[in-house]
């Protein structure tokens, strides 16, 4: 619900808005008859069911079920607020908010940690300022200036300095409100058995982490001298977690979504080179391996990433684990080969950006060369037993991969540089596919739709009078003068609980003089469930006109069921008075009447 918002400005943005644009940002439509068609986002799926509406500004997916209006697909897409998806329409419908939208909302987060959040920012501008302006920060910013870092580049990382000074920011945040003893819990101060508070990143270049909304939510500080250790980084608290959060992942979003691909270095520094060089869509750990929870991330917006790691042997292990877990949720993925074991930042500054483009991005070995290349290196394949080890090890990599048109490339390669018959390799490939594993058990989990579970009500034959009351419901929707029909005739006596809830709804949204609008009457609704349910029902095809009399008949399926239902409930309050004043015969009469009317009841709905 809009809450303080006023509803006129939600509606307005909302009706600024074309649906299909925002969607198609994330996901790639194909018009089919009055509708867009592409994957579903929220789900693994290789045939489209993901329909967006340009007629009625909704979205619905038929395998999972979720769906919604333009503001329900950004919060569900990228984890916004409601406020925080009207902000996002708002600036790219150039439409201005009153000014108290402008102001931050009320955090989800505890108290405390919305203090530790707001000194973040505080202490992010006061950093860069103090590069940029004091004289201590000079020699920070030569020593970023000589590392190859433009002026853009620091304004646009908001790269800061901190005073080699025990008490300056001390004093700085305390003048701000903030309590040194919650500082100290955030990693911003620290703290020694005399009760003394000094800045924890003083005397460092500032690297500011942020979340995935351009929130500063953690630094990383690199020192200038000999102070140690080289790299301090913030803890984790409840706003930084370093399995969840990948390092520019808030500004290379859009190119992310453009290109179709993302680029995973290992550290934020191997970021900044390649975007200065023009490569935008790069992200990258914080400091540890990459997570199932950031490799998810990343598969809900590209199909493709290119691993590009550091050259020597730390890194190349690294690779590979990365490259396992990529692959492990469905993602095509490539590991680019940096030579003579150099990092991604060393080989920008010595060669430049195009042709680390050319050399390295553009020809980055697919999974399973790279996975090829790195087993080759443990075996003599001079020796007859290590041959063997290392097809086998091989062919069970072979047998993950989904496409039969990649498995016999590779399996010919094998055969043909080891002298073997494809036939034998393919029967050991379909023997090792049968045994499920469980690492191809989950690709196929990520990659495909199981649609039996995701939509229950669409695997199996409705009753009659189910299907009339979402009949009812859909053409109701769609014209208010058939609502205002099955308002007089039905009101609320709908026979299934959710129908009679949204029944309600609807007669209400009408009564207040709204019109025909699915986009904004699903903003009236707080359960995702009933919504979901709505724009199911404002999905169906329905026919341009419909007939008096076809409403007419979907009302009587309705009512028959209400007056079967009704009637077996009295005798069965019939049956209990008769048990209790005992009277047998009466009571299996009565009984008999029921179980009569119960399989009336069942040879309708079969």
């Amino acid at each position: 619900m809009a809450g303080h918002i006023p509803e006129e400005k939600v509606d307005e943005i909302r009706r600024s808005t074309d649906i299909v644009d925002v969607i198609g940002e994330y996901v790639d439509l194909k018009k089919q008859g009055r509708n867009y068609f592409g994957l579903c986002p929220f789900h693994g799926e290789s045939t489209p069911s993901f329909s967006v509406s340009a007629d009625k500004q909704i979205f619905h997916c038929f395998g999972c079920g979720k769906g919604g209006n333009v503001y329900t697909f950004l919060m569900e897409m990228e984890g916004f607020s409601f406020i925080q998806a009207v902000k996002q329409l708002a600036e790219q419908t150039d439409i201005e908010l009153p000014e108290q939208m402008t102001q931050e909302e009320p955090s989800q987060h505890s108290e405390e940690s919305q203090s530790i959040l707001e000194a973040h920012q505080w202490l992010t501008k006061l950093y860069h300022h103090l590069l940029r302006n004091s004289k201590d920060g000079k020699s920070a910013y030569q020593y970023l200036i000589d590392r190859g870092f433009t002026e853009d580049t620091i304004k646009k990382y908001q790269i800061g300095y901190s005073p080699n000074s025990k008490d300056f920011v001390v004093t700085f945040l305390e003048k701000k409100g903030f309590h040194p003893q919650t500082m100290v819990k955030a990693g911003l101060l620290s703290s020694n058995e005399q009760g003394e508070y000094a800045d924890r990143f003083r005397g460092r270049v500032i690297f500011p982490l942020r979340n995935h909304l351009g929130k500063t939510v953690a630094f990383a500080g690199r020192s200038l001298g000999q102070q140690e250790p080289k790299y301090l980084n913030s803890p984790e608290t409840e706003l930084f977690h370093k399995g969840r959060l990948l390092y520019n992942f808030d500004q290379a979003r859009s190119a992310i979504r453009k290109q179709k691909t993302v680029i995973l270095f290992e550290g934020f520094g191997d970021v900044i080179s390649a975007d200065q060089a023009g490569v935008h869509n790069g992200v990258a750990t914080m400091g540890t391996s990459i997570s199932s929870s950031q490799a998810n991330l990343l598969k809900r917006y590209v199909d493709k990433v290119i691993i590009c790691y550091d050259g020597d042997e730390p890194g190349i292990e690294a690779a590979v684990k990365a490259a396992k877990l990529i692959k492990g949720v469905g993602c095509q993925t490539f590991v680019a080969r940096i030579p003579d074991g150099m990092d991604p930042d060393d080989f920008i500054q010595q060669h430049g950006g195009d042709r680390f483009q050319k050399e390295v991005l553009d020809t980055s070995d697919t999974y399973i060369a790279f996975i090829m290349s790195y087993l080759r290196r443990d075996y003599n394949l001079h020796l007859e037993g290590d041959r063997i080890a290392y097809i086998e090890n091989v062919l069970h990599e072979v047998a993950l991969l989904e496409r039969a048109v990649e498995r016999e490339h590779y399996l010919n390669e094998l055969a043909n540089e080891f002298d073997m018959s494809v036939d034998t390799l393919k029967e050991e490939v379909h023997r090792i596919r049968g045994q499920k594993s469980p690492a191809r058990d989950n690709v196929e989990q990520n990659r495909h739709t199981n649609r039996k579970s995701h939509s229950p009500i669409q695997n199996r034959l409705l009753p009659a009078f189910h299907n009339a009351e979402r009949k009812l419901i859909a053409y109701m929707l769609k014209d208010p003068l058939i609502a205002d029909k099955v308002q007089e005739e039905l009101g609320g006596g709908f026979n299934i609980s959710d129908h009679q809830v949204i029944v309600t709804h609807l007669y209400a949204y009408y009564e207040d003089g709204n019109g025909s609008d699915i986009s904004q009457f699903v903003e009236k609704l707080d359960d995702s469930a009933l919504k979901n349910l709505v724009i199911e029902l404002a999905m169906t095809s329905l026919s341009e006109e419909v007939s008096d009399q076809e409403i007419q008949d979907y009302i009587s399926f309705v009512k028959a069921e209400n007056s079967d239902r009704t009637e077996i409930k009295t005798l069965e309050a019939e049956l209990k008075k008769a048990e209790q004043q005992n009277e047998p015969i009466k009571a299996a009469e009565i009984a008999m009447k029921i179980i009569h009317l119960k399989k009336e009841l069942k040879s309708t709905h079969s």
